[in-house]
């Protein structure tokens, strides 16, 4: 309904004095909206002259005015309240539209032109589920899949994205605040896309009349300035320009505010000022701080992403919801390379040969590695002589680089080249380049770069957009919410990658150790990459949050004969070298007797399966199979590679019994990996029960669900000392004295394992 409409229908309301009334008051206060010596009392007439003289805004605030000095209060809070409704209503039309154009497309690869990847054809329902770990996870994102990978359990409330603000069955409280955590590529800003598209074309919580996503990433630009939080909504979506506000109680708005781990703001929630005022200037550090608290738009739900280890920015008690996104479940794999494999016969080869392979079936409940696997196995699978096909992550990323070069080439220099082995002069200095960037800022732990940034690395801002535009599948430059420009690797695992790769370069052609750069050698010696794999595995060792663990995997598999023929164009030098990948075995394994942290020791077994040597766990399973394992003494290196067995193997362990596995307190820590991932754990021993307690109950990760079992003679102190949930296992009725974080029963495994990782029951 137009304006002048319901100003007609208002007027028609007063009685006839009241009109008349009106009409004096608009003569007295508002000559220019009348004639002179005119009177006329008919609605239609007063309606008409007044927007003819003062226009549609000048109209209705007169109108309110008068209608408010004659006591018809009533009158006009619904008029007032009317017009507000039909500005909403356009304001939110303008708003889904410009929404809906932004994230209808998702990026996936270098899209055909005049094809785009749509994301309701692309898009694979995420498993996402309430809740989630306590406290920080001190492990490599990709570990931390690898660890949990099985923990997708019934026992789990799981969370579709549209129904992210609805409290969970059995559940009254309101939810204001989520906060989803998942690792990099896992998901969570396709999660925010889908939830904001489905909104926008009016297929789910059409109850929301607003919404704002605001990623960190484009709020980082904006941390010298000051606004009010309505001169920031209005700077990134000037269609609010025409409401006043949207602190409206009736008004339902949700903020999202994805990618907290790449905040650059202090967050200081604390010491920042308080601020009540939609209309109040602050930094935008204080405004944020005071829309998480609940100062500003209180009415207001919030929606914050973020990696696992940023999460703690946010205080918990500003907190209502917290969800994690897991990535993709072992159907939802499939599924996406069907979707994205048109070809289904080429699509059940590609998901066989992924199967085929545990470390990058695993892997696949990452997103982002199922397109990069897609893309790499599509290709080669879709030649004649595609050869061997990669089995190891290395392998998988090598192959990726090699491809999406040749892609690039392709598409824009017209070359015919379809040996993707061959890589120009060019094409090595601008992956050695952006190598160099990776490395840099993989030492400070930024995903997000900003132009200071790349100067840092030798890379001017001309460069940055070639490269972001001829290498779109590995670099991106992105125009923010005010096209300010944002760079980032397409993951977290490629700029791994790609700082492996410019380590590895350095030590063989320029002599240099870039992660100890005062090691390196003159010109006349040679730095043997032993070295260089040495320092590496030490520093990996040593880093307190596992940083380094996926990227040492890839500079102990560069060091593979086959990968460096692949890459021969960029590390030149690939055959002046003789030296042994035993040596390097040799070394990781005996960091594997020595570490004593359990999450170390399991990545070090990664690394060896990048090494392709798989002595230790083939020892093992021998034992295993053969049933010998409870007559043995275990060292604490075979309770790793025990543990690196079970963890890798495809199906949960439902119990796990220590009954008959006869091993020290040091070997009981080497199994606390595989404590976490199995439903019910046997503890049958005091200093099995305090080392489990220390390992299992003082790490971000908790114990994953799992009940731990032991016999009432052996909890006492260590129990009291090591808080863990304990379930006593009873020999009778006496025994039945539960402590308060004791909870079901559970089971002796007494039985030996009967063959390699398929039982769901172990001891």
């Amino acid at each position: 309904m137009c304006l002048f409409q319901s100003l007609l229908r208002t007027l028609m309301k007063l009685k006839k004095e009241e009109l008349k009334q009106f009409q004096s008051q608009l003569s007295q206060y508002y000559p220019e909206c009348t004639e002179r010596q005119q009177e006329d009392h008919e609605a239609l007439h007063v309606v008409e002259k007044m927007l003819e003289t003062c226009g549609s805004e000048r109209s209705l605030e007169i109108t309110l005015q008068i209608l408010r000095k004659m006591k018809q209060k009533d009158l006009a809070d619904s008029l007032e309240r009317d017009e507000q409704k039909k500005k909403l209503t356009r304001v939110q039309q303008t708003l889904k539209s410009d929404l809906k154009e932004k994230f209808e497309r998702i990026f996936e690869g270098l899209v055909q032109q005049g094809h785009p990847t749509l994301l309701n054809e692309i898009y694979t329902e995420l498993y996402i589920t309430e809740g989630g770990g306590g406290g920080v996870n001190n492990e490599h994102e990709v570990r931390q899949i690898e660890a949990t990978s099985k923990r997708q359990t019934t026992q789990e409330t799981a969370v579709l994205c549209n129904d992210i603000f609805k409290p969970l069955p059995g559940q009254e409280k309101h939810i204001r605040t989520v906060l989803t955590k998942g690792i990099a590529g896992i998901g969570k800003t396709v999660s925010v896309q889908k939830f904001i598209l489905d909104w926008a074309e009016g297929k789910a919580n059409q109850d929301i009349n607003l919404i704002f996503t605001l990623p960190f990433r484009d709020l980082n630009l904006k941390k010298e300035r000051e606004f009010s939080l309505m001169q920031l909504l209005q700077h990134y979506f000037p269609q609010l320009k025409e409401i006043e506000s949207v602190e409206h109680h009736e008004v339902k708005v949700v903020f999202i505010f994805d990618g907290l781990d790449e905040c650059r703001l202090p967050l200081n929630f604390r010491k920042n000022k308080n601020c009540r005022d939609v209309t109040e200037s602050a930094s935008v550090d204080v405004l944020l701080t005071n829309l998480i608290k609940g100062n500003l738009l209180p009415s207001a739900l919030l929606w914050i992403t973020s990696r696992p280890a940023a999460a703690n920015q946010i205080p918990p008690e500003c907190v209502h919801q917290v969800t994690e996104v897991r990535g993709f479940n072992d159907p939802q794999k499939e599924e996406y390379f069907r979707k994205r494999i048109r070809d289904q016969n080429l699509a059940s080869r590609i998901i066989s040969h992924i199967k085929s392979s545990r470390s990058l079936y695993i892997m696949c409940h990452i997103p982002v590695f199922c397109w990069i696997s897609a893309t790499v196995l599509e290709t080669l699978l879709g030649k004649a002589d595609s050869g061997e096909l990669p089995r190891t992550l290395t392998e998988m990323y090598t192959h990726f680089l090699l491809i999406q070069t040749n892609v690039k080439n392709q598409k824009y220099h017209g070359t015919n080249e379809t040996n993707p082995k061959k890589i120009s002069a060019s094409d090595a200095e601008m992956i050695l380049k952006l190598g160099k960037l990776a490395f840099l800022q993989l030492q400070k732990g930024n995903l997000i770069f900003y132009e200071e940034d790349l100067r840092e690395s030798g890379i001017d801002v001309s460069e940055a957009s070639v490269y972001s535009g001829v290498c779109t599948d590995i670099f991106k430059e992105e125009s923010g919410l005010h096209q300010e420009k944002v760079y980032c690797f397409v993951h977290l695992s490629i700029q791994e990658f790609l700082a492996a790769l410019f380590v590895f370069r350095s030590c063989v052609n320029e002599n240099r150790n870039a992660l100890r750069p005062e090691e390196s050698k003159p010109k006349t010696d040679r730095m043997q990459l032993s070295e260089l794999h040495r320092s590496a595995v030490d520093q990996a060792l040593q880093s307190k949050n596992g940083h380094l663990d996926l990227f040492l995997r890839f500079l102990l598999g560069l060091s593979l004969d086959s990968t460096q023929t692949l890459l021969g164009d960029v590390l030149k030098q690939r055959g002046s070298r003789s030296e042994s990948i035993e040596e390097k075995v040799q070394y990781i394994k005996r960091k594997i007797r020595e570490e004593s942290s359990a999450e170390r020791t399991i990545n070090l077994f990664h690394c060896l399966n990048e090494l392709n040597d798989n002595s230790l766990v083939e020892e093992i399973q021998t034992s295993l199979t053969s049933g010998r394992l409870s007559d043995e003494e275990l060292e604490p290196h075979q309770c790793s590679a025990l543990a690196f067995v079970l963890l890798m193997s495809e199906e949960v362990l439902d119990e796990f019994g220590l009954k008959r596995c006869n091993t020290s307190a040091a070997g009981h820590q080497r199994l606390v990996p595989v404590v976490r991932n199995c439903r019910k754990a046997n503890i049958l021993s005091e200093f099995g029960i305090c080392a489990l307690g220390i390992e299992v109950g003082g790490g971000g990760g908790g114990t994953g669900g799992c009940e731990l079992t032991a016999f009432p003679a052996q909890l006492g102190h260590a129990v009291i000392a090591h808080p863990i949930p304990v379930v006593p296992q009873c020999a009778g009725a006496g025994d039945v004295a539960h402590s308060a974080y004791c909870r079901g029963v559970g089971f002796d495994l007494a039985q030996p394992f009967p063959g390699p990782c398929t039982n769901s029951a172990l001891f």
